[in-house]
C-alpha cells in the first residue's frame, strides 16, 4: 500500500517518496493497523492452503501476514525498509513465515507463471503510465487460473479525503479497470462506499472498488 513513485516518474521522485514514507512508517504503531484489508479478508473462501501468493507494495505486512495465517506460502515486497522491518516483526509475533523483500515495484522479479494469487491492496501510487506497465506484470506472474484480488479507491474518494492519493488519475474507474484487465476473466467488480478503519492511514467513509479477476 506504500504510495511509491517509480518508472517514468524518475529516481528523484522515488527518492523523495521513500523519504516521506520512511518518516510515516517510523512511528511506533502500525500506520494502517495490524488487521488485513477487509475486502481481502472477505475472499478467504477463495484461498487454497499451500498455494503461492504475492502481496505487492505490502507496507507493514498486515495483508501478507494474514495470507500466511490462512496457510498460503507468501512472498511480499515494499520499497520502504522500515515498513518491511515492521512486517517481519508482525510475522514473527503471529508465528508465520513470509518471504519479505525490500524492492521498488518495477525492480521486483516478476517471474512468469509463479503465483496462484496476487494481492494488490491500495497500490494507487501508480500513475496511468505506470499502470500500463504494472498490470501486465501482475498478469505475467500469475499462473493460469490464478487470481488477482484488488482493492482501491474510486475518484469519489477525493470528496471524502480519508486516505489515498490526491491525484484523480491515480484512482480507479470501472471502465479503466475493465480495460486494464481485458485479458483476464473478471469474477467480481464491486463499487461501493463504506467506512474503512485501517489505522490512522485509512480512516472514515471511503469510495471503494473491489475486484477479483482470474488469469485465463
Amino acid at each position: 500500500m506504500t504510495q511509491q513513485q517509480s518508472g517514468p516518474a524518475g529516481p528523484r521522485s522515488l527518492e523523495h517518496a521513500l523519504v516521506r514514507w520512511e518518516a510515516r512508517f517510523s512511528v511506533g504503531e502500525y500506520l494502517f493497523g495490524e488487521r488485513p484489508n477487509a475486502y481481502l479478508a472477505s475472499k478467504a473462501a477463495l484461498l487454497v492452503r499451500g498455494s503461492r501468493a504475492l502481496s505487492i507494495a505490502d507496507g507493514e505486512g498486515r495483508n501478507s501476514v494474514w495470507l500466511a495465517e490462512q496457510g498460503l506460502r507468501v512472498d511480499a515486497f515494499d520499497f520502504s525498509p522500515t515498513a518491511v522491518g515492521k512486517a517481519e516483526r508482525l510475522a514473527a509475533g503471529r508465528g508465520v513465515r513470509v518471504g519479505f523483500n525490500v524492492s521498488e515495484t518495477f525492480a521486483w522479479n516478476w517471474t512468469p507463471s509463479t503465483y496462484d494469487l496476487v494481492a494488490a491492496i491500495f497500490i494507487q501510487f501508480a500513475s496511468p503510465a505506470e499502470r500500463e506497465r504494472l498490470f501486465p506484470l501482475i498478469m505475467q506472474t500469475l499462473k493460469p487460473g490464478g487470481l488477482l484480488i484488488l482493492q482501491g479507491y474510486r475518484p469519489e474518494q477525493l470528496k471524502y479525503g480519508t486516505g489515498g492519493p490526491p491525484e484523480a488519475d491515480h484512482l480507479y474507474t470501472e471502465a479503466m479497470i475493465r480495460e486494464a484487465l481485458k485479458d483476464m476473466d473478471i469474477v467480481e467488480l464491486r463499487c461501493y462506499d463504506e467506512p474503512v478503519e485501517e489505522g490512522k492511514g485509512h480512516a472514515g467513509m471511503s469510495a471503494l472498488m473491489g475486484v477479483v479477476a482470474r488469469k485465463r
